[in-house]
């Protein structure tokens, strides 16, 4: 295993909460407000960590299972996704695969927990998320499809390091059809405007939140930190296709991937500042919108 490929899986796991922070500052700016710390994300994972949890009677060992499934499955899945250039710390032939279902099993658990608590509430909020991610995971899966095809290979390893700014002019528009899809999935994995707000506690509008209301203390931490590294491992993946920096030094190649990264944590604090959420109805056309995306990117690859 190369060392480079080691340093960024402990990167995503030490920066992953900054991107958080990045965005809630962005959010407080554009709202004339001085807003948390930036490093607010890991006083709160300190705080949670140290508290206890409390758990009902009725709950069974699913509702303890969730916070630890999800969180293990979302650390695997950092350890796939390559960064700056580079190739990742696990690398196999398609484990594009691998990837789709590790967020699979992630969502089903968290699904899990939230049916287990018998709260019509959760239920709600977990009926939402499976509805949304039936559309999400084409969108990604033929996305990552149009990209093994246009790169000849079916390890992200070898895809995303093969993918340059001065790639031919004719690739250009899969890779920006490909960029597009990705910035949904992106934003409707982690729970962002204009699907859903994790700052909202409307219940007729809540979607992730209203899943994890139950869990506690560490459990909680677990949810909490689970979400910022999922938040890097598609940011990951969005900016090793939209952004791909390679100027041949390893160093130099990871400084401009954190860089995009930054930029990216930014502009969600932007779209979330400047628009409002959509009603739940128009979601899935969204969604379908980018299932079109991505189809097209790939059709284009098979004249």
């Amino acid at each position: 295993m190369p060392p480079l490929s080691f340093i960024n899986f402990v990167l995503a796991l030490l920066v992953a909460p900054l991107l958080l922070g990045v965005i809630n500052k962005t959010k407080a700016f554009f709202a004339g407000r001085t807003g948390q710390p930036l490093l607010q994300a890991y006083f709160d994972l300190w705080k949670l960590l140290h508290k206890g949890a409390v758990y009902s009677r009725t709950a069974t060992w699913v509702f303890r299972a969730g916070p630890v499934v999800g969180l293990a499955c979302v650390v695997l899945a950092a350890a796939i996704v390559p960064f700056g250039g580079s190739r990742a710390m696990i690398a196999f032939p398609c484990d594009l695969i691998l990837l789709a279902y590790l967020f699979g099993v992630m969502r089903f658990f968290t699904v899990l927990a939230a049916l287990d608590t018998g709260s019509s509430f959760e239920g709600m909020g977990a009926s939402r998320e499976v509805q949304f991610s039936a559309l999400a995971e084409p969108a990604l899966l033929l996305g990552l499809a149009a990209v093994a095809r246009l790169t000849g290979s079916y390890s992200l390893s070898d895809m995303l390091p093969a993918l340059s700014m001065s790639a031919p002019a004719n690739s250009g528009p899969v890779v920006v059809l490909v960029a597009g899809a990705l910035l949904v999935v992106f934003l409707v994995e982690n729970a962002r405007i204009p699907v859903d707000d994790p700052n909202t506690h409307l219940e007729l509008t809540m979607i992730h939140e209203v899943m994890v209301l139950d869990h506690g203390g560490p459990d909680f931490a677990f949810i909490l930190y689970g979400a910022a590294l999922k938040l890097w491992v598609l940011g990951s993946l969005l900016a090793g296709v939209a952004v791909p920096v390679r100027t041949g030094n390893a160093a130099l190649d990871c400084a401009a991937a954190l860089g995009v990264m930054l930029c990216l944590a930014v502009l969600v604090g932007v779209v979330e500042s400047s628009m409002a959420r959509l009603r739940l109805l128009r979601v899935p056309r969204l969604l379908v919108g980018a299932v079109v995306l991505s189809g097209l990117a790939f059709v284009l690859l098979l004249r």
